[in-house]
């Protein structure tokens, strides 16, 4: 289910990449970021502008196979890093992106890391950088000292992503642990608290059957996670300890959500 459009997502990708800018001006690059521990705050701008030029060169390039993620996952630290150039790295890279996108169009097909999923729409790239950036933003915000907020249609899309990533069959066979999280009445519920009805903000993750499933909706569930949208799209995501994050009740089985939530997130990390 993709609720926004192409062009939406590549406009995003830069709006969110601004916000992230205007939330760091000033901050020390030192900093350390509490939600990607080891990283100080130059590392992780590093590695959100590396990824939207790692991202741009698979589009751009139209690959058919991995291409090297080094500016993405190699990022020491530096010493007397200058804001200027991590602003201006972010900027220029952002922009890549979207125009890498825009020149290729969702028709186009492009390799993807995701498992069953080697060739695909660059919708794909669209997407997930749409939401990488926005989830960094928070972790750069509350790095900085301020909080963190996001349109709730990007956040029910991001939490729309993370369920349909999560029950992918190939991500179930390779993911530790998921198999073993199966059995009757297993189902978690997840409602956000401050969205209107015709947001549908609810949805239903099943461990019932023979593989995970999800849904919209409400039913009867295990564990129930209700709280503000941006806190549940941050707690989901592994942030909710953290700023926007707090304020989210975990309810019933808690030690099933946190058993899914590392489980299903297999995808992102890999």
């Amino acid at each position: 289910m993709v609720q926004l459009s192409y062009e939406r997502y590549c406009t995003e990708i830069v709006a969110q990449t601004d916000l992230l800018r205007a939330s760091v001006g000033g901050a020390d690059p030192a900093a350390p970021v509490p939600t990607c521990p080891g990283w100080n705050l130059g590392q992780l701008l590093r590695h959100l502008g590396g990824a939207h030029r790692w991202a741009a060169e698979v589009v751009r390039a139209r690959g058919t196979g991995p291409v090297p993620d080094d500016l993405v996952n190699d990022v020491p630290e530096r010493a007397d890093e200058d804001p200027g150039e991590l602003d201006a790295y972010l900027a220029e890279g952002a922009g890549r992106l979207a125009g890498a996108l825009r020149a290729a169009g969702p028709a186009a097909r492009v390799w993807t890391p995701v498992p069953g999923k080697s060739e695909a729409s660059p919708l794909f790239w669209a997407r997930r950088m749409t939401h990488e950036t926005a989830v960094h933003r928070a972790d750069a915000t509350w790095a900085a000292g301020g909080e963190f907020t996001v349109a709730e249609d990007v956040a029910v899309d991001a939490l729309d992503e993370w369920m349909e990533f999560g029950t992918l069959p190939e991500v179930f066979e390779a993911a530790p642990g998921l198999r073993q999280l199966l059995g009757d009445g297993r189902r978690l519920h997840f409602r956000a608290t401050d969205t209107a009805v015709e947001a549908d903000a609810q949805w239903l993750a099943g461990l019932s059957g023979e593989h995970l499933v999800w849904s919209r909706g409400r039913g009867p569930a295990a564990t129930v996670v209700r709280g503000p949208l941006t806190g549940l799209l941050l707690t989901v995501y592994g942030r909710g300890r953290h700023g926007s994050g707090r304020g989210v009740e975990v309810g019933g089985d808690t030690e099933l959500f946190t058993a899914w939530q590392a489980g299903t997130g297999f995808w992102l990390h890999e």
